[in-house]
């Protein structure tokens, strides 16, 4: 097998090329259909995820793959490409830039490469496992922001939100009330990488999805950050809830939250 730092720049230029595809497409019209009452796919998610697919068989034919969209391997055992190739649908079909590119690699479900492409930055990020965190070939750190009350964090509203609007709205009253200010911007794997680079202090969410947070949860670690479940435990890309920091307002955002954990 190739070295990870390797793979990790071969997930990069896939991540790019199928951005390319996505930003060429941005303004057309896109062929919407629904997954659940609020969660879509389009044409562009479909034909993203072939680009990746057949560009990772190409140059590493020996490793599986699983996608968003049409599955594939099983993602928690041996070597397998985990991909998200649009996240941010919504923000997508609406023509709103913010959506992005996300393939990772993991080894018995744990992610040992990453890459995300936001393409209307032309922002390519990736990472591998003890090997630091790039965008655009540059070294990115998370903040060393150590007040709560001075933390720009930002969160999302998972597609069953209608289901579990009271733990919702208990969470954003929580963080309200302590931080500088929360935003919503519509990709978990973007607010990642914001994490990752020192944008925001924090991010949490619940009910995401392996490929939503593989390659951006190795991106906030290898950028110097913290990564668990709501309750400080461990988290597994399929705990369905998430709690990214810079590492510094971790426990402090632990103990804000964990009231709150399913776990």
């Amino acid at each position: 097998m190739k070295d990870l730092q390797t793979l990790a720049r071969i997930a990069a230029e896939v991540a790019e090329k199928a951005g390319d595809l996505l930003y060429r497409n941005q303004i057309n019209s896109h062929s919407i259909s629904r997954k659940g009452a609020v969660d879509l796919v389009t044409e562009m998610d479909i034909a993203s995820e072939k680009l990746i697919k057949s560009e990772l068989a190409l140059k590493c034919p020996e490793i599986a793959f699983f996608g968003e969209e049409d599955g594939g391997a099983a993602w928690q055992k041996d070597l397998v490409w985990v991909v998200d190739p649009l996240d941010g649908t919504t923000n997508y079909a609406h023509n709103l830039d913010h959506y992005c590119v996300s393939i990772a690699l993991c080894h018995d479900g744990k992610p040992i490469v990453g890459a995300l492409c936001h393409p209307s930055r032309r922002h390519v990020y990736h990472c591998w496992e003890n090997g630091g965190a790039y965008c655009n070939d540059d070294p990115i750190k998370v903040n060393p922001e150590s007040c709560m009350n001075s933390s720009l964090t930002v969160t999302g509203f998972p597609y069953n939100r209608r289901e579990c609007m009271p733990e919702l709205l208990k969470r954003l009253e929580i963080m309200l009330m302590h931080v500088q200010g929360v935003r919503r911007m519509g990709s978990a794997a973007l607010d990642l990488c914001y994490v990752a680079r020192g944008i925001f202090s924090i991010f949490w969410e619940n009910n995401l999805k392996p490929w939503d947070v593989a390659a951006g949860t190795l991106l906030v670690k290898e950028a110097g950050g913290q990564v668990s479940c709501f309750n400080g435990q461990a988290m597994q890309l399929d705990s369905g809830e998430l709690l990214a920091t810079n590492g510094i307002l971790h426990e402090e955002a632990v103990n804000l939250l964990k009231a709150t954990s399913k776990f």
